[in-house]
């Protein structure tokens, strides 16, 4: 009898010390594939296609935003419309104005990192124009009487899209969508990159925003940063490595 209760009492010991264990282990996350993608200003949701099909592809769950361009408030929420629909957690990608769209709206609790594609990230108190006025860009724009503005099309190639084919930025010159000023002027509140993990892809050949200011904007919000050959359309050139930035993320986010 003695026995067999010095090997219960055994056994009964080896389980609680498993249970210990097993109460102790960090739990394995689940690897995030929600992927919302927002475009930036002059642009709409197509050009993210070429990005799109190679995540679809990989197995991710990809939805673009097509914000109105009207005010950040109107974007942000045209943005958390997209999020709201997603099971599970997301991986928020911006171009351009896009990045202050995401840095405005990526405090959600759904949002589980953050990825910058030659974009804006400004800080609380920041808008896109006070940091372009410090750092300023090379491209030309033309201002409308009712307050919107857009790419001169005369130089919408090699301001905007010098590293795509003549055609290709014509068309788009010609459908860009016109930015409501008050977009660059209205100041982040709560800036998503202070609080969620971040990636950051510097185009080295921009003339939109200069590559100085996104490096600044790299280095301050700590993001894990690569720089690339391009122009501000590396989201369409060079999609196969801003798709392999976003699994990396992804990746990263889940863990």
């Amino acid at each position: 009898m003695s026995i067999s209760m010095t090997r219960i009492r055994h056994i009964s010991a080896i389980a609680s010390a498993l249970l210990l264990t097993l109460a102790v282990m960090p739990a394995s996350a689940a690897p995030v594939k929600n992927i919302v993608l927002v475009h930036g200003q002059f642009a709409d949701a197509s050009g993210w296609k070429p990005v799109y099909d190679i995540l679809s592809k990989d197995g991710y769950n990809v939805n673009m935003v097509q914000e109105p361009i009207t005010s950040l408030d109107e974007d942000v929420a045209a943005t958390v419309r997209v999020l709201a629909r997603q099971d599970g957690p997301s991986i928020m990608v911006g171009h351009s104005y896009g990045g202050a769209v995401i840095t405005q709206a990526g405090t959600d609790s759904r949002v589980a990192g953050l990825v910058y594609i030659a974009a804006h990230a400004p800080d609380e108190g920041e808008s896109t124009a006070s940091n372009k006025n410090k750092i300023p860009g090379k491209i030309r724009t033309v201002a409308t009487p009712d307050g919107f503005v857009f790419v001169d099309p005369a130089h919408f190639h090699e301001d905007f899209a010098a590293d795509l084919p003549a055609e290709q930025a014509d068309f788009m010159a010609h459908s860009q969508i016109p930015a409501a000023v008050r977009v660059n002027t209205t100041l982040i509140t709560n800036p998503a990159w202070r609080v969620k993990p971040s990636w950051y892809m510097v185009a080295k050949q921009d003339r939109a925003i200069n590559p100085e200011l996104q490096r600044m904007y790299a280095q301050r919000a700590h993001s894990h940063t690569q720089e690339i050959d391009g122009a501000h359309t590396i989201y369409i050139s060079r999609a196969r490595e801003v798709a392999a930035m976003i699994e990396e993320a992804a990746r990263s986010a889940g863990n």
